[in-house]
């Protein structure tokens, strides 16, 4: 047993700090080869290969440097519990670590390798694919690992997992629900009593009614609490020969999960790989916008301010960027994702803000 845990162990932080080492080590060495070309077209020419030669040096003495004054130190301080590390459970240092350490250079010389083709008139590398399929991968791995290392690779998974900072679709906490004819029996009873219709509140509660504080009447009769952040669908119960087919597992959901919470990141930093857009100077707020969209990562996943910081930082700045870049380039993006930021950032503000004035705190039930 203690053995399989370090082998789990050496292997979340070997490919921990394989995503950290090897985005930087590629994009380096292609905005390099971007250096090289200019280095040997220009005139008069200069030393190309000193040029390509240094900028890779630079990039094995920069992650040398972050591995051994940042990344392990905090590493160390991680796992021997401190206080500032793991005092709060609401945020994640080892991917904040990452997202500045690894993902901002990416961007970073992203952003100087397009800026540098334009000033010199070439038209060399637009980095098809490279962003999307290395640093937001890697990201992506680092997300994986960080939510499913606390977890068992082997067996099923207990209660501990369920409850963990894994989203599951297993309603785990489930109360009980009173019959609908006990409602329509008690509400019935109270008209009675009363002689008149009690009318329900805004909240949907029913004045009148003993124990009615606690207590909330949906429009069908049913009582029920109010339902905490971790309900979700239980498992169907289906004895048949295909009950095979109704499994479900938490770790393997994390995979499914982390990539769906990219998407939206994922299509805007590939607009940038666009010839068009490349060499135009829009990936300055295509990268700026997608760099501020992977901060969110930070939180933990079921953290309340995920929410209002997906509208923040990824919503509302994708919805303007991408109505310029249609403006501007034609359909480089497709409507699918524009409608998604807008509908998402409308019903945030409605029903987070609108419907708690006035002219929406009605209580006609629609």
């Amino acid at each position: 047993m203690g053995s399989g845990k370090k082998i789990k162990f050496a292997l979340c932080e070997v490919l921990q700090f394989a995503g950290l080492c090897v985005p930087v080590f590629i994009v380096m060495q292609r905005f390099a080869s971007i250096i090289h070309r200019i280095k040997s077209h220009a005139q008069p020419p200069g030393d190309a290969n000193t040029a390509y030669w240094l900028i890779v040096a630079t990039s094995i003495a920069y992650v040398t440097s972050v591995a051994l004054l940042v990344w392990v130190p905090m590493k160390y301080m991680v796992f021997k519990k401190r206080k500032f590390f793991m005092g709060r459970k609401k945020w994640r240092p080892v991917t904040l670590a990452y997202v500045i350490l690894s993902t901002l250079p990416c961007f970073a010389f992203l952003i100087a390798s397009s800026e540098v083709q334009i000033n010199n008139s070439l038209k060399y590398d637009t980095f098809t694919e490279l962003p999307v399929s290395l640093v937001l991968f890697s990201l992506i791995c680092i997300d994986i690992i960080e939510r499913i290392r606390h977890c068992r690779l082997t067996g099923q998974a207990n209660e501990h997992e369920r409850d963990a900072d894994i989203p599951s679709t297993v309603l785990t906490h489930v109360e009980q629900v009173a019959p609908v004819m006990t409602v329509a029996g008690q509400l019935n009873a109270d008209r009675e009593q009363n002689g008149a219709n009690p009318r329900p509140e805004a909240n949907g509660s029913v004045p009148g009614l003993p124990g009615n504080q606690e207590r909330q009447y949906s429009i069908s009769g049913l009582s029920s609490r109010r339902a905490s952040t971790a309900y979700h669908l239980s498992p169907y119960a289906y004895s048949g020969p295909l009950r095979f087919l109704c499994a479900s597992d938490m770790r393997a959901e994390i995979f499914v999960e982390s990539f769906m919470f990219w998407f939206d990141t994922v299509e805007m930093v590939r607009v940038a790989g666009h010839p068009s857009v490349y060499y135009s100077g829009w990936v300055f707020p295509i990268y700026i916008f997608s760099y501020l969209s992977v901060l969110r990562l930070v939180l933990m996943p079921r953290s309340p301010l995920l929410s209002s910081l997906g509208v923040a930082l990824q919503d509302l700045p994708f919805l303007f960027v991408r109505i310029a870049l249609i403006a501007i380039f034609g359909f480089v993006t497709p409507l699918l994702y524009l409608m998604k930021n807008l509908l998402v950032s409308l019903a945030f503000i409605y029903f987070n803000f609108m419907t708690k004035l006035r002219i929406f705190n009605t209580e006609r039930m629609f």
